[in-house]
């Protein structure tokens, strides 16, 4: 049977990959949906080769652009509403979520109201409102099928497991500061924070990974997805990014899940569970890997991880505060209007003053958003002073 697929953000790279993978299984796997940001050119590139139904881009005037090259052939939309339209045409069976920000929220929940399967390769949807689209997944019976290799790995150990599993262990690869004193770390520039020594991303996830509020995330949505309290949710430096994640048995075993860093076979193995297909990846090889090393993350030098413990553990509205103050307080850093170690201080104050709402509906996340937004630029001015 072939599955229908639509991608939010099919320019990124991680919709970029999905196609790949796509295009590798074309027997099993058909594109319906396109959605970009504001590369209009490749999208209409990728729609001639793909043939949607339907795609979607950021601006009204490169949606102009996009009929015009593609002949009227497929319905093109534009903006948030595009999004939201991608995401729920009818013909998709799966949706995969690979746009950065809240902007994912809800089209994502949408989708799920539909009863379209979910791969999720956005963090924002599951820290912002974790809770609530967990609970409306398992009301619609839809799956939620991770995509980060972290979760992506851990999601594979506990498999048909879930009763053993006495906790999960995220790796991190701890960015290209890992060394650096704190001292040192104040004179980080945005081009020397988006040299990721492993992974390839875009430059918002890149700075995170760099500050560990990546991890952070991370540790929100395994939360989520596995129904672990925070204290069975462990994080460890492991440089080589080659286990990705690890789970904790009742018996003292523990299961890891070992690749090359290929991000196209977590996005393959969403696409394609319950089974498993072939791919040609660069395995992993054994006779060249000198060594494995795991240390345990500086939280001094890195506060950003136990913010979001922090955040996770109050629940409610303030895992979506940290995330929007942190997205704020990264772009000022990449336009040069905050120090690297000022990150995670405008994203403290900015939780200081929020006042956290439990059981959040909708709504309340999207205004608790709001608030953080505004908020934390506040925090980015006074530090400015």
């Amino acid at each position: 049977m072939t599955k229908r697929v639509a991608i939010l953000g099919s320019t990124g790279s991680i919709g970029r990959q999905a196609l790949d993978v796509i295009r590798a299984h074309p027997d099993r796997l058909r594109v319906v949906g396109l959605a970009a940001g504001r590369n209009w050119e490749l999208l209409a590139e990728q729609a001639a080769e793909f043939a949607p139904e339907i795609v979607s881009v950021w601006f009204t005037v490169d949606a102009d652009r996009v009929r015009v090259r593609l002949r009227d052939r497929v319905k093109v939309h534009a903006g948030e509403a595009g999004l939201h339209a991608v995401a729920t045409w009818p013909a998709a069976d799966i949706v995969l979520v690979a746009v950065t920000g809240t902007v994912a929220l809800v089209p994502t929940v949408e989708a799920i109201q539909l009863g379209k399967d979910v791969a999720l390769a956005n963090k924002e949807t599951l820290v912002a409102a974790g809770e609530l689209v967990t609970e409306l997944a398992s009301g619609m019976g839809v799956q939620l099928l991770p995509v980060d290799s972290e979760h992506s790995a851990i999601w594979q150990c506990i498999a048909h497991r879930r009763t053993e599993v006495t906790g999960i262990v995220l790796t991190a690869s701890g960015g290209p500061f890992r060394r650096l004193s704190r001292e040192k770390m104040r004179e980080v520039t945005p081009e020397a924070a988006l040299a990721h020594p492993t992974w390839r991303m875009g430059p918002k996830i890149t700075v995170d990974s760099a500050t560990l509020m990546n991890k952070g995330l991370e540790v929100i949505e395994a939360r989520w997805l596995f129904d672990l309290d925070y204290d069975r949710i462990e994080v460890v430096v492991h440089p080589q990014s080659i286990i990705h994640g690890m789970a904790r048995l009742r018996d003292g075993t523990v299961l890891a899940c070992l690749s090359t860093t290929d991000m196209r076979l977590p996005i393959q193995y969403a696409l394609s569970y319950p089974q498993r297909w072939e791919a040609e990846p660069t395995p992993v090889d054994f006779h060249k890997l000198e060594k494995l090393t795991f240390e345990v993350p500086d939280r001094k030098c890195f506060p950003s991880l136990d913010l979001a413990y922090q955040a996770g553990r109050i629940g409610g509205t303030m895992p979506c505060v940290l995330n929007a103050a942190n997205e704020v307080a990264v772009a000022a850093f990449l336009r040069g209007s905050l120090v690297f170690t000022d990150i995670p201080q405008v994203v403290a104050a900015t939780m200081e003053r929020h006042t956290s709402k439990t059981r959040p509906s909708l709504e309340d996340i999207l205004e608790a958003e709001r608030w953080a937004r505004e908020a934390a630029q506040a925090a980015i001015e006074r530090v400015g002073q």
